[in-house]
Parts: C-alpha cells; structure tokens; sequence
C-alpha cells in the first residue's frame, strides 16, 4: 500500500482530484491564463508538453515519490492548476508540497491558502506526517512569499541544487512545518480565509 493513497480533497469551492490524462485540456488552459510557461522560475508546462507533464506526473506517482492533484472550480468544472505531494519519505513520516502553480487569474485569490490548507491538513491530520515541506527557486519571490503567509518556516536554502528549465543552476529555498505547529497555523489560515476580502 502506498504512503499517499489517491484522494479527493474539497472545500470552499475548490476540489482537488488526482490528476489524470482526461485533464490535459483543462491544465493547458489554465497555463495559458497569463502564458504562465515563460516564467522562468516556475515547472509550469508548455502548451504543447502538457500531456507529457502529466505522464511524468503519473510515472512519479506508480514510483511512490509523487502524488500530483488538479485543482477544479467545483462552479464551473474549471480547470484552475496543479499542486503536488512530492519527495514523500514514509519511514520519516515527510513530504514536500510543491510543483505548485494556478492561472493567472485566479492567484492571489482563496485558491492557494485553500489548497495548501487541504493538502497540509490531509497530510498532517491523515497521513500523520511529522513534517510538511516546501522548496522554490531563489529567484522565485512570489513563491516564498505565498510559502512565508502559510506559516512555513525558512530552514535555509541549498546553494547550486537544480536545474532550471532554461539550463541553469538555481539556489533552492527551503521550508518546512512541524505536526506540533500545525494546529495554530491551521487556525490562522481558516481565520484568514474567513475575512472579507
């Protein structure tokens, strides 16, 4: 039996289902809101290598260090993005929250903070993970600070550790969440998602 058994996860409009080929289509589209490939700092799939983005996803997946979700507008079926459990390690109870990224016109919205909510959630309340993390790219600001507002804490960044898509060699920030902090920062994510906005 794998660490990460597929699940659906859903709240506050949004449903994150685990990603299959039938949402290829959808996924493009959303990565053409805000032509979000040409962002060098992010994994976001061209428009032509969407399929394959999805067949890395699901090899990952069968290898049991990947578990990627699509994210649906449960209103309108809308495809909005992805997001992913990745680097999970069993015998240590961690995994990583990454391969994140949402059309363009639906970031700096509930989107996010709600997804990270449900897949954090699920892994500390379901999975019993002692540790959640994250990692983005030095250069990738946005993402550190959508990381930061979740409540994750910077553990330091690994000098020269990846390729970036155009060749070259990124720094990687990385953060993470410990089971005993997650109550708190569960209160406060559900307290900021509750504020009118």
């Amino acid at each position: 039996m794998a660490f990460v058994e597929p699940t659906t996860l859903s709240a506050r409009g949004i449903t994150l289902v685990p990603l299959a080929l039938e949402h290829e289509e959808g996924l493009r589209a959303a990565a053409a809101d805000g032509a979000l490939w040409n962002i060098r700092v992010t994994s976001v799939p061209e428009p032509q290598d969407t399929r394959k983005y999805i067949e890395d996803a699901l090899a990952m997946r069968e290898a049991g260090n990947r578990f990627a979700f699509c994210v649906v507008d449960d209103g309108s079926g809308r495809i909005l993005g992805s997001s992913s459990y990745h680097d999970i390690l069993p015998a240590v109870k961690r995994l990583e929250i990454g391969y994140t990224w949402y059309a363009k016109s639906v970031q700096r919205s509930h989107v996010n903070t709600t997804a990270k909510l449900l897949l954090m959630g699920h892994a500390f309340e379901t999975l019993g993970c002692n540790v959640v993390g994250w990692r983005t790219d030095n250069f990738n600001f946005a993402s550190q600070a959508a990381i930061e507002r979740l409540g994750a804490h910077k553990d330091g960044v690994l000098r020269g550790h990846a390729l970036r898509r155009d060749g070259t060699i990124r720094d990687t920030v990385m953060y993470s969440l410990r089971a005993g902090e997650w109550p708190e920062v569960k209160a406060q994510l559900v307290h900021s998602l509750n504020k009118p906005r």
